[in-house]
């Protein structure tokens, strides 16, 4: 018997409560990494050396906010399949302790003023994004190639964490 929204009785979590679950911690993360990083990058991060192929400061809110949708975008697709799916539940707490790491980079790296702390965050974010995206795959090949933009800019911001921890160490 298919159990779903639509009927008297479901164990089924409604759509939009769905989306809630998939937006909301996503947007938290944005939220406490920008209130750490914001009033660092004027004082503390503008007195860092930085290699060349660093960004622009406003790019990288740009970049966050459409990488942030997609990675919400990606755990909606995997939280509206059926709860009973192999992998899902495995999938869902892989994608949350990216998540996790997501969040730590930014008190490691601009609160804690430490770009070797933020290194070794960064190094176990990659990792995670990567288990992630493996995760995802079997589940739903769009949620992990949503996860691909992420993916490479966490590789690029690690060449540039790296960079900055040689740069200022």
């Amino acid at each position: 018997m298919r159990t779903d929204q639509t009927m008297p009785g479901s164990h089924a979590t409604p759509p939009f409560q769905k989306l809630l679950i998939a937006v909301l911690p996503v947007m938290a993360v944005g939220v406490a990494g920008s209130l750490v990083t914001g009033p660092n990058v004027p004082a503390w991060y503008a007195g860092l050396e930085k290699p060349g192929f660093t960004p622009p400061n406003w790019a990288f809110p740009v970049a966050w906010t459409l990488l942030y949708a997609l990675m919400a975008l990606s755990l909606w697709r995997i939280l509206s399949l059926p709860k009973e799916t192999p992998g899902r539940s495995g999938a869902v707490a892989t994608f949350f302790v990216q998540l996790a790491l997501n969040c730590l980079w930014s008190f490691a790296f601009f609160g804690a003023h430490s770009p070797a702390a933020g290194l070794i965050v960064i190094l176990a974010l990659v990792a995670a994004i990567l288990a992630t995206m493996r995760a995802f795959r079997p589940l739903d090949r769009i949620a992990a190639l949503l996860l691909a933009p992420y993916l490479a800019w966490v590789i690029f911001a690690t060449a540039l964490n790296g960079a900055i921890w040689q740069m200022n160490g």
